[in-house]
């Protein structure tokens, strides 16, 4: 009987760790809900900067700034303009 439930165990508790790091991701904080709780702000420059700083919201804001610094360089490059008047341009769409 005790074999019987350490085989189940072997299976459960690989079951039960990967439908807990499965439902990590819809826990995680996104841009509309850091926006809504003040915990973010965008920035004349196109970038975000955080609020409210803790370790998720300093992650999403170096995720989101990575991404849109890689975006805002492309444009440049295909454009010919500096990043810099590139990353104003997002800067003045993103604070009206």
């Amino acid at each position: 009987m005790l074999n019987q439930l350490r085989n189940k165990l072997h299976w459960i508790a690989p079951v039960l760790l990967a439908l807990t790091l499965f439902a990590l991701p819809a826990s995680a904080l996104d841009l509309a809900q850091a926006k809504s709780q003040g915990l973010v702000k965008e920035t004349s420059t196109g970038y975000l900067t955080a609020v409210k700083p803790s370790g998720e919201v300093n992650s999403l804001v170096q995720k989101i700034n990575a991404g849109r610094k890689a975006a805002y360089q492309k444009l440049a490059n295909d454009t010919g303009a500096p990043l810099s008047a590139v990353e104003q341009r997002a800067g003045e769409k993103l604070t009206r």
